[in-house]
């Protein structure tokens, strides 16, 4: 058996991997997962969301994938709102000394 160091991580596991841009890395995985969510919950194929929303299909199946590379957060929540999901943002100061804070999405059906 091996010694093993409990270390507790940030929160945001892009962050911790030190990605440069890691709130924009964990906005999009944190839409990406709601988009899966709003699928699975109304039992949506990609090809029936492709119907609903008028994005294709892959663009559905990449976001499954968490293939997120291609997508902006703006094209992320639109999604979203096509799936009939309400995206509510909030934004506050923060000081200085502080971590920066995870992004917080709120999604309302």
């Amino acid at each position: 058996m091996t010694d093993l160091d409990l270390v507790r991580g940030s929160g945001n596991v892009f962050r911790d991997r030190g990605h440069p841009d890691a709130e924009l890395e964990q906005l999009r995985a944190v839409l990406a997962a709601r988009i899966v969510k709003a699928l699975d919950q109304r039992g949506l194929t990609v090809r029936k969301a492709q119907e609903l929303t008028g994005f294709a299909a892959a663009d559905f199946s990449r976001v499954r994938r968490a293939n997120l590379g291609r997508f902006t957060v703006d094209r992320l929540m639109t999604m979203l709102a096509r799936l009939g999901q309400e995206v509510e943002i909030t934004v506050a100061d923060r000081r200085r000394d502080r971590k920066p804070a995870m992004p917080s999405v709120g999604t309302h059906a």
